[in-house]
């Protein structure tokens, strides 16, 4: 199917390394061939493949609160999200079914930012992953780019 979805020019990403192990994340990657991958929070526990998505920057699309509703980690205070960013991997931060997981986009914002203690820079770097990651034209990607450049500059 993922061979026939590219073919057609559909955008591939996987659910993987959420609570499967890493060795899912590999698979999407090189079985599927995505570009994307859902979650990937278990990518932390092999390092060959952390190297691998901060050099080839595929976007991660990460739900803490998710993450911690279905036990993947014990307590926000302990989910990877803060590691991801300093191994230069590209997290975004996104929610999973937010009327069963609880927890839209903004409240997953919120909740990581409290419970990991990120900073305004580390915020502002998730945000243009996002914008970098989504699937935006360029010049929206730009556009958008440049509005969360403004807002920082005029909230500093």
């Amino acid at each position: 199917m993922f061979a026939r979805a590219r073919d057609a020019g559909f955008f591939l990403t996987a659910h993987a390394g959420e609570e499967g192990p890493a060795s899912y994340v590999w698979e999407a990657l090189d079985l599927l061939g995505v570009a994307r991958i859902d979650h990937g929070v278990r990518a932390m526990e092999d390092q060959a493949l952390v190297g691998r998505l901060a050099r080839e920057q595929v976007p991660l699309t990460v739900c803490p609160l998710s993450n911690v509703r279905l036990r993947v980690v014990d307590d926000l205070a302990h989910h990877p999200l803060r590691r991801m960013l300093d191994k230069g991997l590209m997290v975004t931060v996104n929610s999973d079914d937010p009327a069963y997981f609880g927890g839209y986009v903004n409240e997953n914002y919120r909740a990581s930012a409290q419970a990991l203690g990120l900073a305004r820079d580390e915020i502002a770097a998730i945000v243009r992953n996002g914008i970098k990651a989504s699937l935006m034209t360029t010049a929206e990607k730009d556009q958008a780019l440049a509005d969360v450049d403004r807002v920082l500059a005029e909230s500093a």
